[in-house]
């Protein structure tokens, strides 16, 4: 993005990547379709030590822009839920249209070169990379985080930015599945791939989508968000009925339907394996008894149980499976109109390098564009 903006002021680009094709994670991003942006992007969406470094790139390339460019290209697209926007087709639409645009402004673009050096010229920057030297004015990491390895993240932009005395702030693994101990995985041991409508809240953040039950813990669109407000030793709590009042619920259902069974209730939102799990780990007790027999102190253990469940996960997944990465460069460090390193003439950082985590939901590629547009104006 940052090229296709230099490029089309007449500069001369060229974009290296160590990978042996471009856009690896835009290929595997929304299952294939690339969840692109979001109709509803703004600065609030975005975490980081700088509240505020994020608003003037993303006021100047707004979602709209990315989305007439898609439109410009002729790429079907649709919004699957909450403002998130999917390529009807395939992922490869964006990367295609991507290299399409840096074609029509001359960038050139080299796979399988990776840098070995880089050394401050008084001229500029001199490259050492696996495919020759290279002598550039301006030098732009867009290197990512640490997030997938095994699609080639690395820690390199780091060790660029402290190469020069740039501060780097602690990173962490975000926007992760749960991981749960022995025990708890042994509690709902052949539940995994069963998934619940679900209020997740952490550290005054919460969100409101599936909760997934996994081999290894808990995953699901809320869980992953709420991971990036989570810190090791924090408990989540979950709301497993966030659409209404459970105590009078079942109070209704005490009246009317005696006969009837917790899990019974229980099993009208949540899938029968679920709920019949959760009344064997929680109200042992009681849950085979009709509600008729059930007292007010039982019925009211039963909603705050399920919507005040306090789970306490060991860790997370890490970087493995983590979509994004925590932390990063200071954004003090950078300018937030240029992109500009403030110690460094020529040197630039953009992207998940810098210190700026969007939420799920394709926030993370619009402050990409957005980035990279603003730097490539000044580059």
């Amino acid at each position: 993005m940052c090229a296709i903006s230099a490029g089309s002021r007449g500069k001369s680009v060229a974009v290296l990547d160590h990978a042996n094709k471009v856009g690896k994670k835009i290929l595997m991003s929304g299952g294939g379709r690339c969840n692109f942006t979001n109709y509803y992007a703004e600065p609030a969406n975005f975490l980081s030590e700088n509240e505020h470094f994020c608003k003037s790139a993303l006021s100047r390339y707004t979602q709209w822009d990315f989305i007439s460019l898609v439109e410009k290209h002729g790429i079907p697209y649709h919004e699957k839920k909450l403002g998130q926007l999917f390529c009807d087709n395939k992922a490869k639409d964006i990367v295609n249209m991507l290299l399409a645009e840096c074609a029509d402004v001359g960038v050139e673009v080299r796979t399988h070169c990776s840098v070995d050096q880089v050394e401050k010229q008084n001229n500029g920057f001199l490259l050492t990379t696996s495919q020759g030297k290279w002598l550039c004015q301006s030098l732009v990491v867009a290197t990512g985080g640490l997030s997938i390895p095994t699609m080639g993240a690395t820690g390199f932009g780091y060790d660029i930015a402290k190469q020069f005395g740039l501060k780097v702030l602690p990173t962490s693994a975000a926007l992760v599945p749960f991981t749960f101990t022995p025990h708890l995985l042994e509690q709902f041991e052949g539940l995994s791939g069963t998934s619940a409508d679900s209020l997740v809240s952490c550290n005054g953040q919460s969100f409101r989508e599936n909760i997934l039950f996994t081999h290894r813990g808990l995953s699901g669109p809320s869980v992953l968000q709420i991971s990036s407000y989570w810190q090791p030793g924090d408990s989540v709590a979950i709301n497993l009925f966030p659409d209404r009042d459970l105590f009078e619920y079942l109070k209704e259902k005490q009246q009317k339907n005696p006969k009837s069974h917790v899990n019974a209730v229980m099993s009208e939102t949540l899938t029968k394996k679920l709920a019949d799990r959760l009344c064997e780990l929680w109200f042992t007790d009681f849950y085979q008894k009709p509600l008729a027999e059930l007292s007010n102190e039982q019925l009211a253990a039963v909603a705050e149980q399920c919507q005040n469940w306090q789970l306490k996960p060991t860790g997370t997944e890490g970087y493995r499976t983590a979509e994004v990465t925590m932390g990063g460069i200071d954004t003090d460090e950078v300018s937030s109109k240029t992109f500009e390193a403030k110690k460094v003439q020529g040197l630039y950082f953009i992207g998940e390098v810098l210190d700026v985590t969007g939420h799920l939901g394709g926030y993370n590629f619009q402050w990409a564009w957005a980035c990279g547009h603003a730097c490539g104006q000044y580059v």
